[in-house]
C-alpha cells in the first residue's frame, strides 16, 4: 500500500513538473522596475534610482553617494539628457507638463517634477523612497516617457518650495536619465 501511495505521488509530481512550463508562461512574473544610473559632475556613477509605477504615482528609490552632507533639492527635469560637461543644464527646467508654478507652498504649484528635499547623511549618502503622485511612467499628460524624456537632478542646496522658477536650490550636483529623448 505504501508503495502504491509513493508511486501515485511520484506520478502526480511528474505531471505537475510537466505542466510547470505552461503555467510559468501563463503566470509570468512582472518585469523588474527600471534601474537608472546617477552620475556626478565628472560623469562617474555615484548611485542608482529604481522607479516603479504604483496606483498612487511613481515610487522612486534612490541610493546616491558622494554628496555634501545636508539637505538637497530633488527634482524631475524636463529633458532626459545629463551632460556633466554642461553642469547638467541639458536636463532643462523642472518637469511641468501642466504649466503649474514651482513649489509646494505656492497656490498655483507644484510642478509635476517638484518633490520634497532629501538628506545626505554625514558620509554623503542619500537613501530615500519618494512617491511622486503627479507623474506616471505610462501614457498621460505627465508621463516620464514623453518625446524629450525626463531626468532626475539632485541640487547642491535645499529647495525653498516657493522661489520661481525652481526653488533656489543652486548648482546641479548629480543627474540620472530616467527616460532618454525619443528620436524624432
Amino acid at each position: 500500500m505504501v508503495k502504491n501511495i509513493i508511486a501515485s505521488l511520484a506520478a502526480t509530481g511528474a505531471a505537475a513538473l510537466a505542466l510547470s512550463p505552461a503555467l510559468a508562461d501563463e503566470h509570468a512574473a512582472p518585469s523588474d522596475p527600471p534601474h537608472v544610473a546617477v552620475v556626478d559632475a565628472s560623469g562617474a556613477q555615484v548611485g542608482t534610482l529604481v522607479l516603479q509605477e504604483t496606483p498612487a504615482g511613481v515610487l522612486i528609490a534612490a541610493n546616491v553617494t558622494g554628496l555634501p552632507p545636508g539637505e538637497h533639492g530633488f527634482h524631475l527635469h524636463e529633458k532626459g539628457i545629463c551632460d556633466p560637461a554642461e553642469g547638467f543644464t541639458t536636463s532643462g527646467g523642472h518637469y511641468a507638463p501642466r504649466s503649474n508654478s514651482h513649489g509646494f507652498k505656492e497656490a498655483a504649484g507644484p510642478h509635476a517634477g517638484d518633490m520634497p528635499n532629501q538628506f545626505a547623511d554625514g558620509e554623503g549618502t542619500l537613501r530615500a523612497h519618494v512617491l511622486n503622485p503627479f507623474v506616471t511612467m505610462g501614457p498621460g499628460v505627465a508621463t516620464l516617457n514623453d518625446a524629450d524624456g525626463t531626468a532626475l537632478v539632485i541640487h547642491e542646496g535645499k529647495d525653498d518650495y516657493t522661489s520661481q522658477p525652481s526653488g533656489a536650490a543652486g548648482k546641479r550636483l548629480a543627474c540620472a536619465v530616467i527616460a532618454a529623448p525619443k528620436e524624432m
